[in-house]
């Protein structure tokens, strides 16, 4: 018979694990985000349906570009929801960029219910600053 030492931190993480397969993110919900990279550009496409433009926001600080917004709660007046799986409330999703984007270039379109940021690179070395 084979003794195996007891791991209490490796069984927690495990149990960590599986809830965060079926527990909505923090803010309520997560939209899913496709991130992919061109020989001149970084390119960002998420899933947000139903979503108007007044209702995103995007910022680049730091080399970070962060997509954030509001979908707004379900409508009134339904009085019971049989199946509940679109998710409401605030999002945020940040995502580190691995060489320096030309700030000024970025755009960013919404579609059918698609976003897409297109973020081009740029050769400018970061900025070494002199300190006094």
């Amino acid at each position: 018979m084979a003794f195996t030492r007891w791991d209490p931190i490796r069984d927690l993480l495990a149990i960590q694990q599986r809830l965060d397969r079926f527990a909505p993110g923090p803010a309520g919900w997560v939209p899913p985000v496709d991130l992919h990279e061109t020989p001149e550009h970084y390119i960002i496409v998420a899933e947000l349906p139903g979503l108007k433009r007044e209702q995103l926001q995007i910022e680049m600080v730091d080399g970070r570009l962060t997509l954030s917004g509001v979908r707004s709660e379900r409508e009134p007046g339904c009085e019971q929801y049989h199946r509940v799986e679109r998710g409401h409330g605030s999002f945020s999703r940040t995502f580190q960029m691995a060489l320096p984007v030309d700030v000024e270039r970025i755009t960013a379109e919404l579609q059918d219910g698609v976003l897409t940021v297109t973020c081009p690179k740029t050769d400018e070395p970061s900025r070494r600053i002199a300190i006094s």
